[in-house]
């Protein structure tokens, strides 16, 4: 069994002020396999997003350890971080972080660029991805020429370019309409089961979830509960969630 994701008895704690210490992820083991499709859920405060920024080694767990790919992140220099980031990780934010100075093409195209990649097979590997995520025709656009299911696209494009071994998303529906919010799932979707992407999704969002295979629910930095899709319709899994997130209480977001 290929666990692209190991995590393992992972803890942050952050000192704060008089020596207080807020423990927001606290012992927490799970692994994702190749070729998942698993969101974090949880409401706020519940250390989803924390425990997604050690995973995207921008934060440094207290204690545990994280592979990807067979490599444990907690011991990688820090100079060699973002080299690390850049060759294995896709990530796809809530506010698309896309360069408002360069074309769609070259928003996708720049960690490749990066990576010293040869010109043909950069046009190459963007046209490829554009086509099977259907923006080929607005790649000589610039971002705000374009609309906002469009921008998250190109987002999905740049975070699949490099061939990543895993791929991290943020709260990706956060900023989009409903109509553009279940575009990007499906997309998501379709980089998964299409492309063999594994994608790691932190939500708060029931509709949202409804589009993965698996879901770990965290409360107070623990897992409290596990759901998996298996032949469960869309509609049944999102029952489902609802019934999960009536038992955790706090705030959620039942509705697209």
């Amino acid at each position: 069994m290929n666990h692209v994701l190991k995590v393992e008895n992972v803890k942050k704690y952050y000192g704060s002020f008089q020596g207080v210490m807020t423990k927001a992820v606290c012992g927490i083991t799970f692994y994702v396999q190749e070729g998942e499709f698993v969101a974090i859920m949880g409401a706020s405060g519940s250390g989803k997003t924390t425990l997604l920024n050690c995973i995207s080694t921008v934060d440094q767990v207290t204690s545990g350890t994280i592979c990807i790919d067979g490599k444990d992140i907690t011991k990688i220099p820090e100079n060699d971080l973002s080299d690390f980031r850049r060759e294995r990780l896709g990530f796809v934010f809530q506010d698309f972080n896309l360069l408002d100075t360069l074309t769609i093409e070259e928003n996708i195209a720049l960690s490749l660029i990066m990576n010293r990649v040869k010109a043909k097979e950069i046009e190459d590997r963007v046209m490829m991805i554009a086509k099977k995520l259907g923006i080929q025709d607005i790649l000589k656009k610039f971002p705000y020429e374009v609309s906002g299911g469009q921008k998250q696209r190109c987002a999905c494009a740049r975070a699949l370019i490099n061939h990543p071994t895993l791929i991290l998303a943020d709260e990706p529906t956060g900023a989009l309409d409903s109509k553009s919010a279940r575009m990007l799932l499906e997309t998501l979707m379709e980089m998964n089961e299409e492309l063999q992407a594994t994608i790691l999704m932190v939500t708060h969002d029931s509709f949202s979830a409804s589009f993965c295979k698996r879901i770990l629910f965290l409360k107070d930095g623990k897992i409290f509960n596990e759901i998996i899709r298996g032949n469960k319709t869309r509609k049944e899994f999102f029952n489902e969630i609802l019934d999960v997130q009536t038992l955790l209480g706090g705030d959620f977001n039942h509705v697209k």
